[in-house]
């Protein structure tokens, strides 16, 4: 029988892993790949809602429930990718193949994408500073996570940005309000 605690401490830590690389993958492609302006773009536009939308001003939020949905469809291979050599990296490769390779869709810089969509080349290919970036983040916390679980940092450093991104989620909401 799993100890409780090692269910717990296995959702929390994907949980605050996936939201905070999210969280900033998304602000650095925000920044330096200008989604503002392309999001904009006739193209882009017919399917992808304005930036300054509240429901895409609350993804960062919703990221937590996506965030215990991921650890629960790990659950099964956590001894894999938590305890075996090379884990993390198996992860990481499940991770980007199921979330940009072989998509169920087609989706912007997937596999099913280049085939499917009118997006130009270049569109697709600047998906991937944002995956590889999300990817590289989530892994690297990930693995923070399992090196230094004995360090109290590791517990209360992710509790202390997971209650800033809420908190500036729901400011940023309500200074829109204004």
């Amino acid at each position: 029988m799993e100890n409780k605690d090692n269910l717990i401490k296995h959702f929390w830590q994907v949980t605050y892993a996936h939201t905070i690389a999210y969280f900033i993958a998304g602000v650095m492609a925000m920044i330096f790949m200008n989604y503002e302006a392309i999001w904009a773009t006739e193209i882009m536009s017919s399917f992808y809602r304005p930036i300054d939308s509240t429901i895409v001003s609350f993804g960062p939020l919703l990221q937590i429930p996506r965030g215990i949905l991921i650890a629960l469809f790990i659950l099964p291979l956590r001894k894999v990718f938590f305890e075996e050599k090379w884990g993390l990296l198996k992860l990481s490769l499940i991770v980007f193949g199921f979330s940009v390779i072989s998509t169920f869709g087609a989706v912007c810089s997937s596999y099913e994408g280049y085939i499917y969509l009118k997006l130009p080349l270049e569109i697709h290919l600047m998906g991937y500073f944002e995956c590889f970036l999300y990817i590289s983040l989530f892994i690297g916390i990930l693995f923070a996570a399992q090196k230094f679980a004995h360090k109290k940092i590791v517990t209360i450093l992710p509790a202390v940005l997971i209650a800033l991104i809420i908190l500036m989620v729901i400011m940023g909401n309500l200074a829109a309000l204004n």
